[in-house]
């Protein structure tokens, strides 16, 4: 093998949000792809710890060494999977391998869709819908489906404790560089990426009924959260909570650039035949 073909990943220690909330970053297309795509995850200390979302299966070693570096094993209690798709579900399995004493918290749609890739006991899952409410030991997390989502059985979560709120896909953009915060993005580009993402993840919102599509957002909204967090997006801190969520609004009439097509492969497999 070629090694001086394999990029190097910039390493990012987990992030304090808030009061003993932590995000993980990992990101992918460093070295070789024209942007980077933030892939995180989340934990919650507290008397009942709890993991949101565990990454890329590939990412497995540096997200399991992050994330016992700020909770031992025996002391997770619950792990939160917003939805299905394998950068959320990635490292599950071993996670609840390594974790005795945690249960996974889904729900019906989703073990369904999971099937056997799923390989934790019904004995050890709770299945948590939209609009729920999960009682934590010192704190209540709430159930609120994001506005913007690719599987049927999303939900975001929110910790009224911090104001800190999960949103799974939604206020996602790229990166050219790895950065911990929205505010190191240029706020063009921020704005743009926001909405191509929005788009691409969420092709339907730009055939909805608005109204629908904004009584979404305003339920968001209405949780008043003080920093939005995602799988795919830099910490988004108080100073730009009311810049993401008026871009979302907007996402379903932008233009946004086209997905890369047919020409864009041919391009990369020329790069790599004369690699």
């Amino acid at each position: 093998m070629n090694t001086s073909l394999i990029p190097t990943k910039t390493r990012l220690q987990p992030t304090e949000i808030a009061s003993e909330t932590f995000l993980i970053h990992d990101h992918a297309g460093e070295g070789h792809a024209p942007v980077l795509v933030p892939l995180n995850a989340m934990v919650i200390r507290g008397a009942e710890p709890v993991v949101v979302d565990t990454g890329m299966a590939e990412n497995q070693n540096q997200f399991l060494a992050d994330l016992f570096s700020l909770v031992e094993p025996e002391d997770i209690r619950w792990v939160f999977i917003s939805h299905d798709d394998i950068d959320h579900t990635g490292n599950l399995n071993a996670l609840m391998e390594a974790a005795p004493n945690a249960t996974v918290i889904v729900n019906w749609f989703m073990q369904e869709r999971m099937g056997a890739s799923l390989d934790v006991s019904p004995m050890r899952q709770r299945w948590v819908g939209d609009d729920e409410r999960i009682e934590l030991g010192d704190r209540t997390l709430l159930t609120v489906r994001p506005p913007i989502y690719d599987s049927p059985t999303t939900r975001g979560l929110f910790d009224p404790t911090t104001g800190v709120y999960w949103a799974s896909d939604s206020f996602a953009t790229p990166m050219l560089t790895p950065v911990r915060n929205v505010a190191e993005l240029d706020p063009g580009f921020w704005d743009e990426g926001m909405a191509t993402f929005n788009q691409y993840v969420a092709p339907w919102i730009t055939m909805t009924d608005d109204r629908k599509f904004q009584a979404t957002v305003e339920r968001v909204e209405a949780l008043g959260a003080s920093f939005l967090v995602g799988c795919h997006t830099p910490v988004i801190g108080r100073s730009h909570v009311d810049q993401a969520i008026a871009t979302t609004r907007r996402s379903p009439f932008a233009s946004v650039a086209p997905q890369p097509d047919q020409a864009v492969l041919d391009q990369i497999q020329m790069t790599l035949m004369s690699a």
